[in-house]
């Protein structure tokens, strides 16, 4: 018989319930968060006299006749699509009255990754390259921002607050970069980040991917690659420096009316005291580029 009674009595709250400031009914806390597998309970407490009180649930599922209150709880929460509603039958108007439960259950990423988008191997200076966030198994969604970061900046975010769904989804970002030689070595991390109010977990829990170390290939450069004129003082050393900056390493080589000793000509460095008065081209070179520079050495007269 009571549980005819109940039915009956939940026909009606779904037909004719009110909600908002017109119900007399107070949830204990209003919004919950609760992460996957966790524990939680939640009261729900009746403002005036009541005939029935209870919670309308997918699992525990509970009512009562005689209090003011009455509790729902879970030992362990694992349906993404719970959405729990207590109600009241009351003795005044309004007679039914409810108020669904605003709960958040939610899940850490199993991973997070990053990866560049058709690519393989160091990347080009100055070229536009396209790094893939991936992550997997993140609940809800909407409360997700991933952060991208170089070293310790942030350079990029991206929040997915348009999407909706409750349960565990995969999703992604994508980060357009364009390298120079100054982020050769660079670190790239992406870091994603549940921000789920203030009765989340504070600080907002995060997973962060492993880094992506940038290799990044560049035409070999001079520190000063204009001509350099150099002086000569017989039987003195002379040094001339060919020293460029590039990736990967560069390879030198050296041309001169005059010669050159073998052992030297593959070198960034020529120091010697045999060299003679004329021009010295240095040409240093990798896989991308070839570039030059020259050395115009002159006799110093004496007394000059």
């Amino acid at each position: 018989m009571e549980n005819k009674f109940l039915k009956w009595i939940l026909t009606l709250c779904m037909f004719y319930s009110v909600s908002g400031e017109g119900c007399s009914l107070i949830l204990k806390p209003s919004r919950v968060v609760v992460g996957f597998g966790e524990s939680v309970s939640v009261s729900c407490e009746a403002a005036r006299p009541v005939r029935v009180l209870g919670w309308e649930s997918a699992i525990s599922a509970a009512h009562t006749q005689q209090d003011l209150s009455v509790q729902w709880k879970v030992d362990s929460l694992i349906d993404w699509i719970e959405e729990p509603i207590c109600y009241g039958v009351f003795f005044t108007a309004p007679r039914q009255c409810e108020e669904k439960l605003n709960l958040v259950l939610y899940k850490t990423p199993d991973s997070v990754s990053i990866r560049p988008v058709n690519h393989t191997g160091p990347m080009v200076e100055g070229k536009e390259y396209q790094l893939l966030c991936e992550v997997q198994n993140i609940a809800p969604v909407q409360y997700l921002t991933l952060r991208w970061y170089k070293e310790q900046t942030e350079v990029y975010n991206h929040s997915f607050s348009d999407l909706t769904s409750p349960s565990p989804v995969q999703v992604s970002s994508i980060l357009m970069v364009t390298p120079t030689k100054a982020e050769n070595g660079a670190q790239y991390r992406c870091v994603a980040e549940l921000e789920l109010g203030p009765e989340g977990p504070q600080p907002p829990p995060t997973v962060t991917s492993e880094p992506l170390n940038a290799s990044v290939y560049f035409p070999p450069t001079f520190p000063s690659p204009e001509p350099e004129v150099l002086d000569l003082i017989a039987g003195a050393e002379l040094t001339l420096n060919c020293t460029a900056i590039g990736n990967p390493t560069p390879m030198y080589s050296w041309q001169s009316s005059n010669p050159i000793q073998e052992r030297m000509e593959d070198e960034a460095v020529l120091t010697s005291s045999s060299l003679q008065p004329g021009t010295y081209t240095c040409t240093a070179s990798n896989p991308l580029e070839k570039r030059s520079k020259q050395f115009i050495v002159k006799a110093k007269t004496k007394g000059v």
